[in-house]
């Protein structure tokens, strides 16, 4: 097992296990350059149907369908994979077709959260002679570097949010509840939980109404080979859609999509973002 970022070890084909958003292409694209080929195993409803036209062998799935999964990496003769991209939380009440290894790893599992779930799934790989890697090993570039990332710095008044937030999220992340909780003079307005990042900024921004501090962490025990916190310029508009101010982040631990698109969009709404250390706080 190898959780460090810095990785120089790749083995083609590679296996992605793709979610939703962009970072299943941008992990498609890295491996290409550096000559690997890709086996990504697509989610039905959440992947983007892009990863097909650039993948070398795709295969759809059901979220649940963990052995199909293993059977293609093993079929493809991959074995190393990544995980890459966001699964609609919610669809495992709506959506979900478990086959019988999923089904006997749920069963396994005396904590159904974040972390908890995609361990064990890495486990179940790893039992298979499936190597789990981090995704950043391809992409070095995307971690958010320390500082002030707009031409607005946040506020005194909003440093005081951020370290107010930032306290709550680390606790909520060492529960694996979610990553990102949104704060207005010191209240606490949403938590994210089941309903993702996004939700919880239109959540909480429309309580705050104006004005609204949103905070994104790693959380303490966070597995980086999957699940690190991620914004973009999608994160942006949903704060502008609710007004709020501020976004704060955890320095070289956040991936940063779309960086030049979100700062301009930021700037131009006057909306502060800032990476930050645990010892800053």
């Amino acid at each position: 097992m190898n959780n460090s970022d810095t990785f120089d070890r790749f083995q083609s084909p590679i296996g992605i296990v793709a979610g939703g958003g962009q970072f299943p292409l941008l992990c498609i694209r890295a491996a290409k350059k550096r000559g690997l080929n890709t086996v990504v195993v697509a989610h039905k409803g959440d992947t983007d149907k892009a990863v097909a036209a650039e993948a070398d062998n795709t295969q759809w799935i059901h979220l649940g369908q963990l052995g199909k999964l293993i059977k293609t990496f093993k079929k493809c003769g991959v074995r190393q994979v990544l995980f890459a991209g966001t699964i609609t939380k919610k669809n495992i009440f709506k959506d979900v077709r478990p086959d019988l290894r999923a089904l006997s790893l749920w069963r396994k599992l005396d904590r159904r959260l974040d972390d908890a779930i995609l361990r064990a799934v890495a486990n179940e790989l790893e039992t298979e002679g499936l190597e789990v890697i981090s995704a950043t090993c391809l992409l070095t570039d995307l971690a958010a570097p320390a500082g002030v990332l707009t031409t607005r710095a946040p506020t005194k008044d909003e440093l005081e949010d951020i370290r107010f937030g930032w306290k709550i999220a680390k606790k909520i992340g060492e529960l694996d509840i979610g990553q990102c909780v949104v704060v207005k003079d010191k209240v606490v307005l949403a938590v994210e939980a089941l309903e993702g990042t996004d939700n919880t900024i239109r959540r909480g921004g429309r309580l705050g109404r104006e004005g609204a501090v949103v905070v994104k962490i790693c959380k303490p025990n966070q597995d980086h080979r999957f699940d690190l916190p991620s914004i973009g310029a999608g994160t942006i508009k949903n704060m502008i859609d609710v007004r709020a101010s501020v976004l704060a982040v955890e320095a070289d631990k956040t991936l940063l999509f779309d960086k030049e698109a979100m700062l301009r969009l930021a700037d131009r709404a006057k909306i502060a973002i800032v990476a930050l250390k645990d010892e800053e706080i």
